[in-house]
Order: structure tokens, then C-alpha cells, then sequence
């Protein structure tokens, strides 16, 4: 199939709309209010709607701060030196520039969550643990806008897998990676008014380094999957063939990184555990759950792969990895109160000394 999701939820005008991605992490942080609360209810743990409420908006800043930071940190940190004299002016504040990271939104939270516990005086491992339950919720969300964006795209997959998705977003990396494919979009922009020989002479002007060339490229590039995207038939099915097969990785991460965590993480907590343990779970199961993902995901256009053939995303979370077990071990032996499970009905009391 060839993918044709908008990006917009709804379109108003231009590049202006309610987007996807803005809903989804909506979305995460309300799915995780409602949990939260209903969870710190059944367990008596002595937080309120209002506490939740305002440990949604802590967890909501750190994770787009600590996501975006992140980003530019761990997979981009050119950005941080790089300054315009137009809107956002930084590059840190460009998010159409890479997006944001996981990791990095999960550092951001760990920190976020600090910083409430010293606040309202709750127990940190309490609300690490509460935080890693609805977190997966809010990552498969996340997941879903990716899809639907087009954006980290899997691997090539064999064509003549049933679920492979075609993605039109590929063409942008065509003139820096690939320009030898460029000459075979020619019956494509036809159909958009523009000429074979006229397509051509601009693909011979940007092999020569002119700037206004490449401008057109790329107008015409984004012109085509904005047709596609408005539910252009003719364009889809031209351009259908051209297009690799890929794996539709963000749909394995939003079933794999989102509901398999979630669902195991909440059988866990069904029976009492110790402060910190579905925390260290969570952090054992995502990186494990991540590391085989990104064996399906492309790796960042610019860093590719690295030592043992493996990602960027690949080498944070064998990091997170053992972070997680060295916590599991330290945690489980560290703390002496226990946490009800859901299942029962005990009070329990998560206050700091």
C-alpha cells in the first residue's frame, strides 16, 4: 500500500490545522490522568485529583523539554549552534528539525518527577511507578502519530509482504541520497503541469549547485505528497511503483514500546510490589522491546549505523538496559514498604520522611 495519511486531524488552511501528533500526546497525558487517579484511588495512596492533575503537567514539560533536549543531544547537536534571524531563531526550538526522543522524554520525566516528589513530599519510586504504567500509553499514541506522519520509517521489507507501506516522504531524501531516481518521477510531475524535459534540465541545474533549482525540487517534491496526502489517485498509483517497501516499524513500536508494555506492566502491579519495581521494569522491558524494534526502523539519515552495525536508539537503550537492572536489583533490596496492587484494597501511606 501507498501510505496517504494526512498529517492534520483537520486541515484549515495552508500548513495550519490540528494536527495528529499534537493529539496524541494529548491524548497520552488525559489517558494518564484518568489511570493515575483511578489507580491512586484503589491503592489509598493519598494523592489526590488535584495532586494528579498537577504531576500530569510536570510529567507533560519534562517530557517535551527532556524529548526535544534530547533529540538535539543525542542525535543532532548542531542544533544547538544554529540560530536564524526568523521564527524559531534556535535550532532547538525547530522541532520540524528531527522531532523529539524517547529517551531524552523519559529523562525529562525522571527529572520532572523529582522535583513534584519534593514539592508535595510523595515518594520518588512511587511516582516512577505510576509514570512508567501510563507512560506506554502515551508512547503508543506517539507511535501512531508517527505512521501517520510518514516520519522514522522501517527498513526496506520484501515486496511481496502483505503489510509493507510505500511511503511518499521517501522522495525528500532522493536529491542528497539518491538523485539517480529523481529522473524516474518524470511521468509523476506531468500530471501536475510540469514537463519531462522541464523536470529534467532542473535535476541537471542542481547537479551543478544552483540553489533555484533545488528550491524547485524540493517545492515539487513536497507538492507531490501534499497531492497524495489530499486523496490524489492518479499521483498515488503513479508513483506506487517508484516506492520501496518498507517495514511499517511505528506501528510495531506502538504495539511493542505501547499496549505489550502497558498490558505486562499492569498484570505486574495487579499483586503488591515494592516502590521502584514497575519502574525498573518498564525501563528493562522498553529498552529490550526497543532494541528489536530498531532492527526494523531506519536509523537517522545522518548518523546511519554505528559500531556492531547497530543504531544510535540501539546503543541508548542497551544503556537503559543495564541502567534498568542495576536499579531492579538495588531498589528491591533498598526499600522495605510495599505497594498494593490494584487487585486489593489496602492503605498505604507514600509520604517522604
Amino acid at each position: 500500500m501507498v501510505h496517504d495519511l494526512s498529517p492534520f486531524a483537520i486541515h484549515f488552511f495552508d500548513n495550519f490545522g490540528i494536527r495528529w501528533y499534537g493529539l496524541s500526546y494529548m491524548f497520552g497525558f488525559f489517558a494518564a490522568y484518568l489511570i493515575m487517579r483511578w489507580l491512586c484511588e484503589k491503592q489509598k495512596a493519598g494523592l489526590n485529583a488535584d495532586m494528579v492533575s498537577d504531576l500530569i503537567t510536570y510529567i507533560a514539560i519534562g517530557t517535551l523539554a527532556g524529548g526535544r533536549l534530547g533529540y538535539c543531544l543525542f542525535y543532532s547537536p548542531d542544533l544547538f549552534l544554529k540560530f536564524k534571524p526568523n521564527f524559531p531563531w534556535w535550532g532547538v526550538l525547530a522541532v520540524n528539525e528531527g522531532g523529539m526522543a524517547s529517551h531524552g522524554g523519559i529523562i525529562g520525566i525522571v527529572l520532572a518527577i523529582w522535583l513534584f516528589s519534593r514539592k508535595y513530599k510523595v515518594n520518588t519510586l512511587y511516582l516512577f511507578d505510576l509514570a512508567a504504567l501510563t507512560g506506554p500509553i502515551g508512547i503508543c499514541a506517539g507511535r501512531l502519530a508517527n505512521f501517520i506522519n510518514g516520519e522514522l520509517v522501517g527498513r526496506p521489507a520484501p515486496s511481496d509482504l502483505p503489510w509493507a507501506v510505500r511511503f511518499p516522504q521517501d522522495i525528500f531524501l532522493w536529491p542528497k541520497n539518491e538523485p539517480g531516481r529523481l529522473p524516474s518521477l518524470a511521468p509523476v510531475v506531468e500530471k501536475m503541469d510540469i514537463t519531462s524535459n522541464q523536470w529534467l534540465e532542473w535535476i541537471d541545474q542542481i547537479r551543478n549547485a544552483d540553489g533555484a533549482a533545488r528550491e524547485k525540487i524540493y517545492s515539487v517534491l513536497n507538492l507531490i505528497v501534499e497531492k497524495i496526502q489530499s486523496g490524489n489517485i492518479e499521483i498515488k498509483n503513479t508513483i506506487g511503483p517508484l516506492l520501496t517497501p518498507r517495514h511499517p516499524s511505528q506501528l510495531y513500536g506502538a504495539f511493542g514500546e505501547g499496549l505489550l508494555i502497558f498490558t505486562v506492566l499492569f498484570l505486574l502491579w495487579r499483586t503488591p510490589k515494592k516502590p521502584g519495581f514497575i519502574a525498573s521494569s518498564f525501563i528493562v522491558l522498553y529498552a529490550l522491546v526497543r532494541i528489536s524494534d530498531e532492527y526494523f526502523r531506519m536509523p537517522d539519515d545522518h548518523l546511519g549505523l554505528q559500531w556492531l552495525d547497530l543504531s544510535r536508539g540501539q546503543w541508548l537503550s542497551i544503556f537503559m538496559l543495564t541502567l534498568g537492572l542495576f536499579l531492579m536489583f538495588i531498589w528491591s533490596r533498598s526499600v522495605s514498604i510495599t505497594v498494593p496492587g490494584w487487585g486489593k484494597l489496602q492503605s498505604i501511606k507514600l509520604s517522604r520522611k
